[in-house]
């Protein structure tokens, strides 16, 4: 079960300023609301990013569609009716002859020429954006809150679809087939088990990698460029930008705690503010942000940061070791992690969806995450989800576009009253109309009406929206 008390708790940050565009580099083009997640329910969060939000750490956005340079429509994969597609087949065939034989292919693209599923492509908005918007609010004030009603308010009746319990009746039987890497899912890492007594060694592939890193380590220590002139010790040194870095190497460099780098490291592909939860017809894992490594030969060379929630599984970042980059480690682990929730959905039957963060027709590099079908966008006006063969047209006409062709549908949680959006103000929980009351200062009816706008008038009645 979630824990006792479980609340969303966000901070809103507006998002008229524009900011700098890692997609087509405009400086100010970059435009989208933001939000800081103290906390955060997994029925919340699903919630949130079907109606376009996204996560980047505790940094929770949502693209101006209609203004900003790029538009970036929220996309997911219908897992169990996934069909992998002749590239998708050469990369798995590509994994299998590297471990059964160390074969390593002639060309680099070879397998993956045509799309690049390298999720270090999606430019991750917490690198500039969340780092300003960070909150300096003390968890002691977010502790032992109080519930503060308006006279005339009546408690709000639960919805129907609000929780993952109202189960749809599904089938999940079939299983995708993948490469045989050893995937661990864990939220903390623990030492491997090591090699199976029971099996007979591959003798011939294992010593072609250790050929391999060997040559690397002889290329290294001859490469001028990586030389010194003074002998010191390696894990002081600043790596230059010759001279190969291994994922290890990256996550244990001995920095100061409070270089930029190790910061925004943190921020992006540690901290969650998911809370954990269990639910008795949900999966074993249980609800909540995990990290998938990938290990070989006793060494990890990927790993890959997912949320699991109530309907999906969301794809959230994967880095892995350089060295392997001709085995397409973004591809295979994406096809991973579509096996990954069609196990799930046998166990959970709403778990049916991949979500593979933001489809951005408008930047070719990103356009990559269509070729996994059958997929569909997330229409901006009526929340509704679309195939994407009819919206890719509209898109070759207009970056920016409405996906449903019913003009009469609408947004189906627009918000409706204001006065029963949930206030965190002083410790104490209250409906606006009684916060409204309350508030000395300048009014911010605005403020809120937007944030109410954004997220829905379902999730404004359920989160806490934090003011001072």
């Amino acid at each position: 079960m979630a824990s006792a008390g479980a609340l969303t708790i966000l901070e809103y940050f507006g998002g008229e300023d524009g900011n700098r565009c890692g997609y087509c580099k405009s400086d100010s083009g970059n435009l989208s609301h933001g939000m800081w997640a103290h906390c955060l329910t997994v029925q919340d969060y699903q919630d949130l990013i079907d109606r376009g939000w996204r996560r980047s750490g505790k940094y929770v956005y949502k693209p101006l569609m209609h203004q900003t340079c790029c538009p970036q429509y929220t996309i997911r994969l219908s897992a169990f009716h996934f069909q992998p597609t002749k590239s998708h087949k050469k990369v798995l065939k590509k994994m299998l002859k590297f471990l059964q034989v160390g074969e390593v292919p002639h060309s680099i693209n070879d397998g993956h020429s045509e799309e690049q599923m390298d999720s270090q492509a999606e430019i991750p908005v917490s690198c500039d954006i969340s780092s300003m918007h960070k909150s300096v609010i003390s968890e002691e004030e977010l502790k032992n809150l109080n519930t503060e009603l308006d006279a005339t308010e009546k408690g709000p009746e639960p919805k129907q679809g609000d929780t993952a319990s109202d189960c749809n009746s599904g089938t999940g039987d079939q299983k995708a087939q993948s490469a045989n890497i050893e995937v661990i899912i864990q939220t903390a890492p623990k030492p491997g088990k090591g090699a199976d007594v029971n099996k007979p060694l591959c003798r011939k592939a294992k010593e072609i990698r250790k050929e391999r890193r060997l040559q690397k380590q002889l290329l290294k220590q001859t490469d001028k460029a990586c030389l010194t002139e003074q002998p010191t010790i390696i894990s002081d040194l600043k790596p230059k930008a010759t001279c190969s870095k291994s994922l290890e190497d990256f996550i244990h460099a001995a920095q100061p705690e409070s270089a930029a780098h190790r910061l925004e490291f943190t921020r992006f592909l540690c901290d969650s503010p998911l809370e954990p939860e269990t639910r008795p017809d949900g999966p074993a894992s249980g609800y909540g942000s995990f990290h998938q490594q990938y290990w070989l030969d006793g060494k990890i060379i990927a790993v890959g940061v997912i949320d699991i929630l109530p309907y999906c599984v969301s794809s959230v970042y994967l880095y892995y070791d350089p060295d392997y980059s001709f085995l397409s480690p973004g591809v295979y682990s994406a096809l991973q992690e579509i096996a990954f929730t069609r196990e799930l959905q046998t166990k959970a039957s709403n778990l049916s969806y991949y979500y593979m963060g933001f489809y951005i027709h408008s930047c070719p590099k990103m356009r990559y995450k269509g070729q996994y079908k059958p997929s569909y966008l997330l229409c901006p006006e009526s929340y509704t989800w679309m195939p994407i063969e009819k919206c890719i047209p509209l898109l070759e006409s207009s970056k920016y576009s409405r996906f449903s062709s019913n003009a009469k549908q609408g947004d189906k949680d627009l918000m409706t009253e204001l006065g029963r959006v949930k206030i965190l103000h002083k410790r104490t929980v209250m409906p606006y109309t009684v916060y409204k009351k309350r508030r000395r200062g300048p009014s911010d009816e605005s403020v809120v009406k937007q944030y109410a706008e954004m997220v829905g008038q379902t999730c404004a009645e359920r989160m806490l929206l934090y003011r001072t």
